[in-house]
């Protein structure tokens, strides 16, 4: 048994040393969940066995995300499960939901493309109480986790989860379209950092040569999907709204752009052109 504070130091000087952001935020967290307790818990802690996180200390230090490691990230105010079958929610992605909330648009369906953990379309159903969504994913262990999800925030009665690639398999029109697409290049993929390139879903990554794959997809099957007066709001890339406004200028639709908290053009509002 060593105090919590010495503890700390040498989570905090591992985890400094194999180049991981905010190694002393992260060795809080780390450390609570090797002790199952809160912020507050942990301080009321006296000491802590190192056997307790040091299994959690070296996959983090071979920089597996730490969501990974806990399972859990929140998103929107919720808390998601995560999984190496899903990307780890980002705070960037919540620019989609300010963006649909700012619209004043009040769905009855929705519509998530690619959900991964659920946490777009969960987290919309959680602003919209008496909206319905369906999500979908490539991945049938996505799925089955966004599902989990959705019952474990009692919204499970109000979703549903299938495996199936983007919308193929749908025959109905939504109010709102959601996703957060596979958009990086696929040449720059192992040049991501390597929490991300070593450990999340390629297949949730990889937009093909340009990162515009998935865009051209969805656009191609969004007349036939969406509502005539629904909207449907897209995740990008720095960078991409040029490319993404010109496909959807081809395919007859209008586009607005909302940036992120730095500056970035992050979510694409999609309508049909009037």
């Amino acid at each position: 048994m060593i105090p919590i504070p010495q503890a700390l130091a040498e989570i905090t000087a591992r985890l400094t040393a194999a180049g991981i952001e905010a190694p002393r935020r992260e060795a809080r967290l780390l450390l609570m969940h090797a002790l199952s307790c809160t912020q507050a818990g942990l301080i009321a802690h006296d000491e802590v066995d190192q056997a307790r996180y040091a299994p959690l200390l070296a996959r983090r230090e071979t920089h597996e995300p730490l969501a990974y490691i806990t399972g859990h990230k929140e998103f929107w105010g919720l808390d998601f499960l995560v999984s190496p079958a899903t990307l780890i929610p980002r705070p960037d992605t919540e620019t989609l939901i300010e963006a649909v909330l700012d619209s004043g648009l009040e769905p009855a369906t929705m519509l998530d493309l690619g959900t991964g953990t659920g946490c777009l379309l969960l987290a919309m159903l959680h602003e919209r109480p008496h909206a319905f969504g369906v999500g979908i994913d490539l991945n049938p262990k996505a799925a089955a986790l966004a599902a989990q999800n959705a019952a474990r925030l009692g919204l499970g009665a109000r979703a549903a989860f299938l495996a199936g690639s983007w919308a193929d398999a749908l025959d109905a029109r939504f109010d709102l379209i959601l996703s957060n697409p596979p958009y990086i290049e696929h040449a720059t993929i192992p040049s991501l950092m390597p929490d991300v390139a070593g450990f999340e879903p390629v297949l949730a990554l990889d937009g093909g040569a340009d990162g515009l794959t998935a865009y051209r997809a969805i656009l191609k099957a969004l007349p036939r999907l969406l509502a005539p007066a629904g909207l449907c709001v897209l995740e990008l890339g720095a960078g991409q709204y040029p490319a993404l406004a010109a496909l959807a200028a081809a395919a007859g639709f209008a586009t607005t752009v909302k940036p992120d908290l730095s500056g970035i053009d992050r979510a694409a509002l999609v309508r049909f052109r009037k």
